[in-house]
């Protein structure tokens, strides 16, 4: 039997990119998660012809047989702060409870101008994404069993060597930092003078 992730997320604002979910910046205060707004504020590249996008409010929900990335579509530079609201529904024995992860500050170096250059390519498939420049937060993990902070280099090396994926910088394996199923959580990711940090619910895992 094939899992599934389900997400349900709430936005507070919006702006840039981000894995799976939504989010908010300073100055855009546009989330487009309804049916009328969605196509022209975010992109979804997908494993699974059969995933599914679903408005509710302003909700949306993710069902992503494998997997998917929800893009945000403007580029952000400069001091930036994204929040948003996340849940990853686990209510019936096809859901999956894992990986609430997210990519942000982006870029392609074969394409550094134009990032959807390969969105085919990469289909939705998480370890194509090596291929890129960027942060990245894994929340849950590896089947809810492990919460790890890396920065991407770009080496598609690592698509299929492991050796050559990048460094661990933070890691989580105890059950506070793992997730809690049917759980909101609220994420705030920072970027001001070249320092990262990545809030959930409050607190703060990374200062990188």
């Amino acid at each position: 039997m094939m899992k599934r992730n389900r997400f349900r997320t709430c936005l507070c604002l919006s702006f840039f990119f981000l894995s799976l979910l939504p989010l908010k910046a300073q100055d855009n205060q546009v989330s487009g998660l309804n049916a009328r707004q969605f196509h022209k504020y975010w992109k979804v590249e997908s494993e699974s012809p059969d995933y599914k996008v679903t408005f509710r409010g302003d909700t949306a929900e993710i069902v992503s047989p494998k997997g998917l990335t929800l893009w945000r579509k403007e580029k952000m530079s400069g001091k930036v702060t994204i929040e948003y609201d996340a849940c990853v529904v686990s209510e019936t024995e096809k859901d999956r409870l894992s990986d609430l992860n997210c990519f942000w500050m982006v870029s392609d170096p074969k394409h550094p101008d134009n990032l959807w250059k390969r969105e085919k390519w990469r289909n939705g498939i998480f370890l194509n994404c090596y291929s890129l420049q960027l942060y990245y937060m894994g929340y849950g993990g590896n089947h809810n069993s492990t919460t790890r902070f890396r920065r991407y280099d770009g080496n598609e090396a690592g698509i299929t060597d492991p050796q050559a994926r990048p460094a661990v910088l933070k890691e989580y394996t105890d059950a506070e930092h793992l997730l809690k199923a049917n759980h909101w959580y609220h994420i705030k990711i920072t970027n001001e003078n070249n320092r990262v940090s990545y809030y959930i619910d409050g607190k703060r895992l990374v200062d990188f």
